[in-house]
């Protein structure tokens, strides 16, 4: 088994949800997590809310962040444990961020700890 990142990215991070509609959204990402854990699959993940973040550059320069230079914001990730990377794409492709347009959902390999891919 492999482990790989589900990391899910919104097109505008400066659009702001009532919060009803985060509501609706958290539950629904629950339920998709739910999902996964009862096939054994799902290893860890968070949210990563945008207060309180900042992005440090070269020569330490400090910016608030994470909206610097780039249109999409990480909103959170999650890891799961699969057999191959298209298994993860499975999962990817019922993550309930891909119901905003232009939001998606990479999917990365986690290196092993002693290095090898």
């Amino acid at each position: 088994m492999e482990e790989f990142a589900l990391i899910m990215r919104h097109e505008d991070g400066h659009k702001v949800a009532s919060p009803e509609q985060i509501q609706i959204w958290m539950k629904q990402t629950m339920d998709w997590i739910g999902g996964i854990a009862a096939q054994n699959k799902f290893v860890s993940g968070t949210g990563l809310p945008f207060e309180d973040s900042r992005v440090v550059r070269h020569k330490n320069v400090v910016t608030n962040g994470p909206f610097g230079d780039i249109k999409e914001t990480i909103g959170g990730f999650i890891i799961v444990k699969v057999n191959s990377v298209d298994e993860a794409v499975e999962f990817a492709k019922g993550c309930p961020v891909l119901q905003g347009d232009g939001n998606s959902v990479e999917v990365r390999k986690i290196a092993k700890s002693d290095g090898t891919h």
